[in-house]
């Protein structure tokens, strides 16, 4: 066979098999398949990306009970006043009753 001395490129037979490889390569199907295999990896490399940055994301969200939790003691400090804290009362109160509504719903 090759001696260890001899590489595939060295051998007159290695080399047309190397030219017609390039060659192979060079054409439009082939090019269609390497560059759809190439987008595809990135593809999925971007979903994973993005799906564990989701996940940490979810993760960080304050409940509506925890917010108003947070707005109260604001209000108690002096830095928002009645009016604004009322606000705020009114459009967490939704989402607040659609938590309690969700945790009835799966205990």
């Amino acid at each position: 066979m090759f001696s260890r001395q001899q590489t595939l490129a060295h051998h007159p037979v290695g080399r047309s098999v190397l030219a017609s490889m390039k060659d192979f390569l060079l054409t439009t199907p082939a090019q269609l398949v390497i560059w759809t295999t190439v987008l595809l990896v990135l593809m999925t490399i971007a979903w994973y990306v993005v799906g564990r940055f989701r996940d940490n994301a979810d993760d960080d969200r304050l409940t509506a009970n925890e917010l108003l939790t947070n707005f109260e003691e604001l209000h108690h400090q002096g830095d928002i006043d009645d009016a604004e804290y009322r606000t705020i009362k009114t459009a967490l109160g939704a989402k607040l009753r659609q938590e309690l509504e969700d945790a009835e719903n799966k205990g």
